[in-house]
């Protein structure tokens, strides 16, 4: 008896529907498992090249997205030049914090759809929630087939003339608020953001670049996985302004009166 292959003239998946699903399984994400010689899977077990701190806060008319440019080998402040910020297009910017080499396989991915959406021409692209809601559920894929990326990100933008800030993290849990913090930054920065944002709720673009740059000397301060090189991108209805890399000034003339952490 004649298979459906044979009956239809096909000749496997490619034939109908060339890079799409096998027909009768289900859809796989790109970026499937690595194997060994013995096929045995590989995952990530932990990450290698970390980032730590990624900051957004919300203002009157926009958004601010900082990271510092550290990628942590272990303890050793190996790589000084790792930007992790990524422009999506002229209303959204992702920042992210973990593994290096994670954030630049999305990222990859994220700017091939791009391209792909330009060339459809439809007049659609990637809004900040839309983007949002791709992680969460790619994020969340990778962590139910026990293989995350360890990332966490923060989605910057401005969607309908109004300010948009996204959390997601390496499981899926995602959620959106008028400021974010992620890495040390959660502990050390995000209160004294929150504690600025109480006082005076509509900020102008100025104060928030002024209170990021506190904050990212503070991170180089306490943290020992950040440094005071960073990037920040202003978010607004002109476009997406990306700058850096900026060298916060630092005075370390106080650090001998600092006992009792040896």
């Amino acid at each position: 008896m004649a298979t459906n292959s044979e009956m239809f003239g096909l000749h496997g998946p490619g034939a109908l529907w060339s890079g799409g699903p096998t027909p009768g399984e289900f859809y796989k994400f790109p970026g499937g498992f690595t194997t060994n010689g013995n096929g045995a899977a590989q995952r990530t077990l932990q990450p290698v090249v970390m980032g730590t701190s990624v900051l957004g806060i919300q203002f009157d008319g926009g958004v601010i997205i900082a990271a510092d440019m550290l990628g942590s080998y272990g303890s050793l402040a190996r790589f000084r030049n790792c930007p992790r910020l990524l422009k999506v297009n002229d209303s959204t910017v992702i920042g992210a914090a973990g593994d290096y080499a994670d954030f630049q396989y999305l990222s990859g991915i994220i700017e091939q759809q791009v391209i792909d959406e330009e060339c459809l021409n439809d007049g659609f692209g990637y809004t900040p929630s839309s983007l949002h809601c791709w992680l969460t559920r790619v994020l969340y894929n990778r962590r139910s087939r026990f293989n995350p990326l360890w990332n966490t990100y923060i989605v910057a933008g401005l969607e309908d003339s109004k300010p948009y800030l996204g959390y997601v993290d390496k499981i899926g849990m995602a959620y959106e608020a008028p400021s974010l913090a992620c890495g040390f930054g959660a502990h050390i920065a995000l209160p004294i953001i929150r504690d600025h944002m109480e006082k005076k709720p509509n900020m102008s673009q100025e104060e928030a670049i002024a209170l990021i740059d506190r904050c990212m000397k503070l991170l180089f301060y306490r943290d020992a996985r950040s440094l005071n090189k960073y990037q920040y991108a202003v978010i607004t209805k002109d476009g997406v302004n990306l700058k850096g890399p900026i060298v916060a000034e630092t005075n370390w003339e106080v650090a001998h009166l600092i006992k009792g952490y040896e």
